[in-house]
């Protein structure tokens, strides 16, 4: 008996894994609309809605800070929603966090501006921003092992990279909306936006209401393997593969952070794009990174989880000071295309990756735990890489943010050849075996337990 494929689920998958998939792709959809248009109007409104009186680098270093805020609090909700998700179950924690990250960006629509109470203003912004965090963080343990443990086992980087895909689904919606609302006046400009997300998260919590438990947590609860502290336990047995985790996700998310996020205000501040043009851009990358997330989530079944890692990590090295000289051309058609390789190659490809590898880095008794912890401790630095990358470019210049952005990829590219590689030809080979072992039935896919599914589990 090998533990090559163990607690993986069933071998053909749940009858609910496409159901399960696209539902916890919607709460991300959601989640993300919620948690990036903060980020849009940061870069674009808030430093003169809630930091008025400054310069605009000042205003922009503020709004940014704000932005870091709800980003340090993510690895709370990690921790918070891990521990649940290991204790109590993945479905209550996907729709806990749901509720909660849409009663706080419902809230933000509906703040004062430092314009009219003063200095309670953005410390209102900062609290509603510290939910947000703490729901974020929760939110995508509980969405990428749902949809990991129904999948089959041939297929998790697809369904996995289908959750993963909400990112750019809900980057693509906020981004509509804001351009839009951009010809809106005055406050109702960013106002909107926020106050519009209601409408999304009814709809997901219809849809989540009806997405069943984890195969692989009801069968943690009937053989009494529900530890008593995962938490704890994975911090004490897994935090390798945490420390990992965390170097892998920097790259992609703080590298994110630099080429999407910073990008936004620098091409602002230095009137290389109009508003309108760079929201363009942001949504012609974001339509066109749903398919590519799915894409590159579906490679690494084909060839592993760690060589498209170390291929696009080493491509991002490269990459970072052509991506800014491409844009200083101030020439929409190359900043198009920038922001386009940015997010379809740099940011899709590893987000597709890690749908599927972070889980089978940790046992499914603290999967929740560690998979969370090493991908939400990585959002304090990407949070406030924004801040950082503002005070570099005032700094040196452009060079600064560029050459943070090649540092946060050689830090991937380390991780990712530290990191052993969960998908190889081995478990490959072992899985195209229990599936033509097993006969899916009259009924659809395989729905025998996981440590049932023959002798290699």
């Amino acid at each position: 008996m090998t533990t090559a494929l163990h607690m993986r689920g069933p071998v053909n998958g749940s009858p609910d894994a496409r159901r399960v998939s696209i539902g916890s792709s919607v709460g991300a959809v959601i989640e993300t609309y919620d948690f990036i248009g903060f980020g849009t109007a940061a870069a674009l409104y808030f430093g003169t809605a809630f930091f008025p009186g400054q310069s605009s680098v000042a205003g922009t270093l503020a709004a940014f800070a704000t932005l870091g805020v709800g980003f340090a609090a993510r690895p709370l909700g990690g921790i918070l929603g891990g521990h649940l998700g290991d204790k109590v179950g993945r479905k209550p924690v996907l729709v806990a966090s749901l509720i909660l990250m849409g009663l706080a960006t419902f809230a933000i629509g509906l703040l004062p501006t430092y314009a009219q109470v003063g200095v309670i203003a953005p410390v209102l912004l900062v609290v509603v921003r510290i939910i947000q965090g703490l729901a974020f963080g929760a939110e995508w343990g509980g969405a990428i092992l749902m949809s990991y443990e129904h999948a089959p086992w041939r297929k998790k980087g697809k369904f996995t990279g289908i959750v993963q895909a909400g990112f750019p689904v809900g980057l693509l919606l906020a981004n509509l909306v804001f351009l839009v609302s951009v010809h809106l006046p005055g406050d109702w400009a960013w106002r909107v936006p926020f106050l519009a997300s209601i409408l999304l998260v009814i709809v997901g919590l219809i849809i989540r209401a009806k997405v069943p438990e984890s195969p692989v947590f009801e069968e943690v609860k009937e053989t009494g393997s529900v530890v008593k502290s995962p938490i704890v336990d994975s911090v004490r047995k897994d935090w390798r593969d945490i420390l990992r985790g965390i170097g892998l996700r920097i790259a992609e998310t703080a590298g994110y952070a630099v080429s999407i996020t910073y990008m936004i205000s620098y091409l602002h501040t230095e009137e290389l794009a109009t508003k309108s043009q760079t929201l363009l851009a942001l949504c012609v990358a974001a339509g066109l990174g749903i398919g590519a997330t799915v894409g590159w989530a579906t490679l690494t079944d084909k060839i592993g989880r760690r060589p498209v890692y170390i291929g696009v990590c080493a491509f991002g090295v490269v990459f970072a000071i052509p991506m800014f000289l491409l844009v200083n051309t101030g020439t929409f058609v190359l900043i198009l295309a920038t922001i386009v390789i940015a997010y379809t190659v740099c940011q899709n490809a590893l987000a597709g990756a890690q749908g599927a590898w972070f889980p089978e880095l940790f046992d499914a008794t603290r999967r929740a735990s560690g998979a969370s912890l090493a991908y939400q401790i990585s959002a304090m630095v990407s949070g406030f890489t924004p801040f950082i990358t503002t005070l570099l470019f005032v700094w040196i210049g452009w060079m600064g943010p560029a050459l943070l952005f090649g540092f946060y990829a050689l830090i991937g590219l380390t991780a990712a050849v530290l990191t052993r590689e969960t998908w190889g030809p081995r478990e490959r080979m072992l899985a195209e075996q229990a599936a033509s072992e097993v006969d899916p039935g009259p009924f659809g896919p395989d729905t025998t337990p996981s440590t049932k599914s023959g002798e290699l589990v």
